[in-house]
């Protein structure tokens, strides 16, 4: 936070237990920061989404430290949804990429990823009501540190489950070798679903930290992960459950006009966040549940409210 702004304020207390930030203007330009490796860089990446529509500067940001891990959204996962998401709030541009360079695997890290958005001043207002049917599944199964093999093997056993449901199914190998795979061993997939209508859903896995929590089978995380993509088209809605929170702030943040998104069951993050919008935008959302007959799945949450309006301080009107 302190790099991306200008003129913030954080102090912590003595006893660690208290920690006072003023927030300053957010600048961007060009930089560089090594994340912990506790947590993975989507961590940092979600939050960094969702403030660099409207830095003073476009952000162009490396980021080293763990890409994929077991409990924050991978960078696979977030370059396959939240990129689009942007798209349709009108952020896009020649230099809108996340890239990934080098991949690391927990607990040692040594992954890099590039990160450049363009600045808006205003995002569009959406209506994303009709999430339409499953067309195409992609994916990455990626390996860093252990045989390629176990890549194909990935592959096949989730192609075992997802042929039943869909022909179109290309789910790409990666394996990165020498200094371009990180500092420890592992392996993971992330799948991407895709609809008749453009929307993307979302699942991923990844295998255990050496040395932490039994080894994995190649067969049984492939098998595991196209049943987690299963159950997230199940939920179903125009956004899966990593990106709820991201939609509706990119939502409120929209001009003083009417948006609207169908969503699946939301999830416990995304009902703490919605308390929070009210808490700091006083935006309260109109929620009105639907059942499609058609298509079976979970019930779906209609989302609706008015945009606060926002723009971007930095960019002076010409």
């Amino acid at each position: 936070m302190d790099k991306i702004t200008n003129g913030s304020r954080i102090e912590i207390n003595e006893t660690g237990t208290s920690l006072y930030y003023q927030p300053g203007l957010l600048f961007g330009g060009t930089l560089d920061h090594d994340c912990s490796v506790q947590r993975s860089i989507g961590y940092y990446l979600e939050s960094l989404i969702c403030l660099a529509p409207f830095m003073k500067h476009p952000l162009r940001i490396t980021l080293r430290g763990v890409t994929n891990d077991q409990i924050d959204p991978s960078v696979d996962t977030l370059k396959a949804t939240a990129i689009p998401l942007l798209k349709k709030f009108g952020i896009d541009g020649e230099y809108f990429e996340l890239k990934i360079v080098k991949r690391g695997m927990p607990p040692g890290g040594g992954g890099e990823i590039f990160f450049s958005c363009p600045v808006r001043k205003v995002l569009r207002p959406v209506q994303m009501t009709d999430p339409g049917k499953i067309k195409r599944i992609r994916g990455v199964a990626y390996s860093v540190r252990v045989s390629p093999q176990i890549g194909n093997r990935i592959v096949e056993s989730a192609r075992s489950i997802l042929n039943n449901f869909l022909p179109d199914i290309y789910i790409y190998t990666d394996h990165l070798k020498g200094a371009n795979s990180g500092k420890s061993p592992g392996f993971g997939l992330s799948l991407v679903a895709e609809t008749t209508e453009g929307y993307v859903i979302s699942a991923e896995l990844a295998s255990n930290p050496q040395g932490q929590g039994a080894a994995i089978l190649p067969e049984d995380l492939g098998k595991n992960c196209a049943k987690l993509l299963l159950e997230e088209i199940y939920r179903g809605g125009c956004v899966d459950s990593i990106n709820q929170s991201l939609t509706l702030l990119l939502m409120t943040l929209g001009q003083q006009d009417v948006s609207k998104v169908l969503l699946g069951p939301l999830s416990p993050y995304t009902i703490e966040f919605l308390r929070h919008l009210r808490s700091f935008f006083q935006i309260m959302f109109k929620i009105e549940s639907k059942t499609f007959e058609e298509r079976k799945g979970a019930d779906k949450v209609l989302m609706t409210c008015v945009g606060v309006g926002f723009s971007n301080l930095s960019k002076t009107i010409k």
